[in-house]
């Protein structure tokens, strides 16, 4: 499904077709799971090619595998996103993400209103690498705002808090942290994988997800993912 961004796709149809190009050959309509961990190359050259990225395959599944690159673009079809990065758990698309943007010396500004794991995340685990967060008791634009200086690299919120409830002015808060050159990343777990909420169309730059919960819906299951926005 090539042509998968068509804005005339519902979310229901893109949840069913998104992400997968059906195979020519074999023409199965299920997803196969691929578990090898190499891929076989044309020639050389080919494979010197791929390594150096100067054209997109596979080429070890620590980096690129068939089946996670359907759930990767499925999801990313879903939020709004143009990419998206899978991962081996929600905390571990958090870390990533954040590793990514900051380093020490940088810090992060977040709202108290989120998973006890993401707080302690803050708390202890990035605080142990020279990223400091700021955590504000408020998901009030002014709140988290007044907290921003020539260091703060990322503004973390959650599109309805766990387990408050709480729902925070994305829009705002990304307005305000825009003003200031600051990305928004946005723990979207409750919303139903951009079934109830898509935060990108509401200013988020970065949208993550444990798909442990609402997208894989049947608690066999850990992961989580990355949604880029393009912005």
């Amino acid at each position: 499904m090539a042509d998968q961004q068509r804005p005339e796709y519902k979310f229901e149809t893109l949840q069913i077709h998104a992400g997968y190009d059906l195979d020519p050959v074999h023409r199965a309509r299920g997803i196969p799971i691929y578990a090898s961990t190499s891929y076989v190359f044309n020639d050389s050259q080919d494979a010197a090619d791929l390594f150096a990225l100067k054209k997109a395959g596979n080429t070890y599944s620590r980096l690129t595998n068939p089946t996670v690159a359907a759930l990767e673009n499925r999801i990313a079809a879903l939020e709004g996103g143009v990419a998206a990065v899978a991962t081996s758990s929600g905390t571990a698309a958090i870390f990533n993400t954040i590793i990514n943007i900051c380093q020490a010396g940088d810090n992060i500004v977040a709202t108290t209103f989120l998973y006890g794991g993401s707080v302690n995340m803050f708390k202890v685990t990035l605080p142990r690498l020279g990223i400091n967060v700021h955590i504000v008791n408020s998901d009030n634009v002014e709140d988290l705002a007044a907290k921003f200086d020539e260091k703060t690299k990322a503004v973390f919120v959650e599109t309805i808090g766990n387990p408050t409830y709480n729902i925070p002015n994305i829009s705002g808060i990304a307005q305000a942290a825009h003003n200031h050159g600051i990305p928004v990343i946005v723990d979207n777990t409750f919303g139903m994988g951009g079934y109830l909420c898509r935060p990108i169309e509401h200013g988020a730059d970065i949208v993550v997800h444990s798909i442990t919960k609402w997208i894989g819906g049947h608690g066999l299951a850990i992961g989580g993912i990355v949604v880029d926005a393009g912005s």
